[in-house]
Order: C-alpha cells, then sequence, then structure tokens
C-alpha cells in the first residue's frame, strides 16, 4: 500500500504544480522575463550554470521544475519570429505561415516535447534512480530540461541557419552539404548535452552519461551524411514546406 500511496501522493502533486503554472500563463506582470531571458542566454555561453539553478529551486521553492511561465512565452515568440523567417525563405502564403507556426510550436515543440519528456522522466525514474529512494524525477523537471534543450538548436537551425540556406545550403555542392548537416550536427550534440546536464543535476540519479552515448553514433552518421552527399537540411525544410502546402 505504501507505494501505491507514494505514487497517488505524486500524482496530485504535480497535478497542482501543473495547475498552479498554468493559471499564470497570462499574468504577465507575475512573470520574470528578464531571468528567462538570462536563462536563455546561458544556455549558449554556459550550459552548466544552470544545473546550479536547479538545485537553487529545489532548495528554495521545494521542486526543480519551474513555477514561472516565462521562459515558454519567450520560447513561443522566438518560434514565431524564427517561423517568419521560414516564411520568407521558403516564400510561403500567409496561412501557410500560420499553420507552419502551429506546427512548429504544438507539434514539434510542445506535442514532441511532452513525448520526449514523458519517456525520460520513465526511463530515468524506473532505471536510474536507487532503489529505495523516495524523491522522483518531476514530469515538469523532464519538460523543463527538454525545453532548455530545445531552445538552442531551435537557434542554430531555425535562425542562423537561413541565413545561408538559399546562398550555399540549397545547393549540391559538397560545401553545401558539409555546412547544412554541421548545423544539424551541431543542434543535436547541444540537445544531448543539454539534456545530460539537466538529469545530472540531479544528484539522486545514477548513470547520467548514459544520456551522452548517442554523440559518437551521430559524429558517425555525419560522417556517412557526407560521404553519401545527403543534405539534411534541404531535404528537412522540403518537408517544413510540402507539410504545410
Amino acid at each position: 500500500m505504501v507505494p501505491l500511496q507514494s505514487s497517488q501522493y505524486e500524482i496530485s502533486s504535480a497535478y497542482h504544480k501543473t495547475s498552479r503554472y498554468l493559471r499564470r500563463i497570462l499574468k504577465f506582470e507575475q512573470m520574470d522575463f528578464e531571468f528567462a531571458l538570462w536563462q536563455m542566454f546561458y544556455l549558449f555561453v554556459a550550459p552548466q550554470k544552470l544545473t546550479k539553478l536547479f538545485r537553487a529551486r529545489k532548495n528554495s521553492k521545494s521542486q526543480y521544475a519551474r513555477d514561472d511561465p516565462a521562459f515558454l512565452i519567450l520560447f513561443s515568440c522566438a518560434l514565431a519570429l524564427t517561423s517568419v523567417g521560414f516564411a520568407v525563405v521558403l516564400g510561403l502564403g500567409f496561412l501557410q505561415f500560420l499553420k507552419f507556426l502551429m506546427l512548429v510550436i504544438f507539434v514539434d515543440c510542445v506535442g514532441l516535447g511532452v513525448l520526449i519528456a514523458t519517456l525520460l522522466w520513465y526511463l530515468t525514474n524506473r532505471f536510474l534512480k536507487p532503489k529505495n529512494t523516495p524523491q522522483d524525477v518531476e514530469w515538469g523537471l523532464a519538460f523543463d530540461i527538454h525545453l532548455n534543450a530545445f531552445f538552442p538548436p531551435i537557434i542554430l537551425l531555425h535562425c542562423i541557419q537561413l541565413f545561408f540556406y538559399n546562398g550555399y545550403i540549397n545547393h549540391e555542392w559538397f560545401v553545401s552539404i558539409l555546412l547544412g548537416n554541421t548545423f544539424w550536427l551541431a543542434a543535436s550534440v547541444y540537445y544531448i548535452y543539454i539534456t545530460f546536464l539537466g538529469y545530472n543535476s540531479m544528484q539522486l540519479l545514477n548513470g547520467t552519461n548514459l544520456f551522452l552515448a548517442p554523440i559518437p553514433w551521430l559524429a558517425f552518421a555525419y560522417v556517412i551524411t557526407l560521404v553519401c552527399r545527403v543534405n539534411i537540411s534541404h531535404i528537412v525544410l522540403n518537408f517544413y514546406k510540402y507539410r504545410v502546402l
């Protein structure tokens, strides 16, 4: 009966935390946007500093996950701005742009994020948490880690890459393939490394180095795409374009 009661408590606690978070999502005067911008900046230059932030939040507010939706609001604004750039580069009309924006926010970011966060939340609690440890990985923390890890790749792929796409990447030259695929490799490594930092910040987990295991395989796949002259950026942007037509 004790595990059941503990599980029921975790579900109830998660529900109340989520409800409180959602109630604040339209109360802009209660959000700390300056602090959220600070976090976004350090995700690029020194993501390891955010691990201290997770621990400080746990000590002060008894939870690792954010209780301020300012980061999510700014992230959505960034997606809207980068989607304008996509609309220009891909020659999308206004309705196509709106469809693209909805897909990027609610499918690519939030929908995929919910799936990844739920999977890693289950796996970390099931396999990486020591037995007889009462504390669990919060689902909200798992989703926060996804947002943290997703932000630098979004800026790399949905913003910086666009400045090079028509002039360099969207060609059959080898340098086009090299440049485009390097963007994707850097974005993938960023996501994996920040995900590792997020879960490693919870000192209760063992074996968090496993999160870094895909990096050598990504490097190998990167070399294969260069040898086979597969332009990943070209393929993905064509997919983006045709799914809104």
